[in-house]
């Protein structure tokens, strides 16, 4: 392989990589956005959201755009619903942690109170 064409082949690959800007495989997609992958395909099979299909490390690997993933998911009353209460479960949890905090703060105060007062 000559220094030009490797060059050319490199520029060839840098093009590649900025027409595949904001498509992603299908695992980083179920990942950001939350999804799980069998409805990513319902969606892409059903002309919902766009696909590539790109030579990965273990073969023939399908990407999405991860905006339209996005987007898609926005307008989907059950998984808006999900999201909603996982919200509102981790509310609640850092309410927990916050209370459980305060708790062992008057719990180590009280247990030094009774130190004193016992003469320890």
């Amino acid at each position: 392989m000559t220094w030009e064409s490797r060059v050319d082949q490199w520029r060839q690959e840098l093009a590649l990589f900025d027409q595949l800007e904001g498509w992603v495989p299908l695992a980083e997609a179920v990942e950001h956005i939350g999804v799980s992958t069998s409805t990513l395909r319902s969606w892409y099979r059903t002309g919902q959201i766009r696909t590539r299909l790109v030579d990965g490390p273990h073969g023939p690997q399908k990407l999405v755009r991860l905006d339209e993933v996005a987007a898609r998911a926005e307008r989907s009353p059950r998984i808006r619903a999900r999201a909603e209460r996982e919200l509102a479960a981790a509310a609640q949890i850092e309410l927990l942690r916050d209370r459980v905090d305060q708790l062992e703060l008057r719990l180590l105060a009280l247990e030094h109170g009774s130190g004193r007062a016992s003469g320890c």
